[in-house]
């Protein structure tokens, strides 16, 4: 399993659940050393009635999550003033990967799922300006690629630009079925190479994958790149997500509930949330505990 640490937003296209399975390995760190960050990675089954078991199985253990935290508060600490809620503008670059014309994406595409992402992340302070955009005919990229392969050092070794700030977005036909994936901040210093978002192309707006094809995938990878967990996090106990303002919450969520509580403590869950696991229609917030966090890991891995 690599160092780096990848959430996966993974569903069977045309299946009606998400559930998440997780396994995590923390190397052990000791007194004056550096934080090592948790690695995992998060599956959907493609059965909808797996999702029962869900559980806690998408959780860092509270100690697991307790080290990411001490990394992050440690490194704010040393910062003279405390990142502030500030306009920032995200440099974006933008990777197309084919197969001769399968997947190859139209500028205007592009330009929606910008759009999509600057109108999700609007009142966070944040918005992403599009740099420059490439294409790529491999069909070893394009077809079926998953985290921590080959294929993916190779595409990410010989396409990202832009230095800790830039966000690189790659877009393919995924394998295991996945809606997408992403690296974490703190995982930047160790292996700034593979730093970013990859995204199943259909997923842009107005493509093929249906109830994900509104340019939600990338406005959820893309908050995992921004430091937020998923808001199902820990289940009910714990710090779950390390959001106050964020319910707790047992179970991702399928499809679009008109409500869904799972957790005894107050609140519903977080349906609307864009870190839940909701079709992209019901999908239309960050909080602002969200955004503090948001502020808390660009100030400590990306500023």
């Amino acid at each position: 399993m690599s160092s780096s640490e990848r959430f996966r937003r993974a569903v069977k296209l045309g299946a009606v659940s998400a559930l998440s399975l997780v396994a995590l390995v923390v190397p052990g760190t000791t007194t004056g050393s550096a934080v090592a960050a948790p690695a995992g990675d998060c599956f959907t089954p493609t059965q909808s009635a797996d999702r029962s078991k869900d559980g806690h199985a998408d959780s860092l253990s509270p100690a697991e999550a307790a080290r990411v935290e001490a990394d992050m508060q440690s490194k704010l600490a040393g910062k003279r003033t405390a990142f502030a809620a500030a306009a920032v503008s995200i440099p974006v670059y933008f990777h197309v990967i084919t197969s001769g014309s399968t997947g190859n994406l139209p500028a205007a595409t592009i330009t929606k799922q910008i759009s999509v992402l600057n109108s999700a992340y609007a009142k966070s302070g944040y918005s992403f300006s599009l740099v420059s955009t490439d294409y790529t005919n491999n069909s070893t990229w394009y077809n079926g690629i998953t985290d921590g392969t080959s294929a993916e050092r190779n595409m990410k070794n010989a396409l990202r630009k832009g230095g800790k700030n830039a966000l690189n977005i790659y877009t393919a036909n995924l394998g295991d079925d996945l809606l997408g994936w992403a690296t974490f901040p703190w995982n930047y210093t160790s292996a700034p190479k593979m730093d970013g978002v990859v995204i199943l192309d259909e997923s842009l707006p107005g493509r093929s994958a249906t109830n994900y094809n509104e340019g939600d995938t990338a406005t959820h990878e893309i908050g995992h790149w921004m430091g937020l967990y998923h808001t199902f996090q820990g289940g009910c106990s714990g710090s779950g997500d390390y959001v106050s303002d964020t319910p707790a919450e047992a179970t991702a969520t399928s499809g679009c509930p008109a409500s869904k509580n799972t957790c005894s403590a107050a609140g519903n869950d977080p349906i609307h949330n864009f870190m839940d696991y909701s079709y992209d229609g019901c999908m239309y917030e960050f909080t602002a505990g969200q955004t503090t966090r948001m502020n808390s890991s660009w100030s400590a891995y990306r500023a």
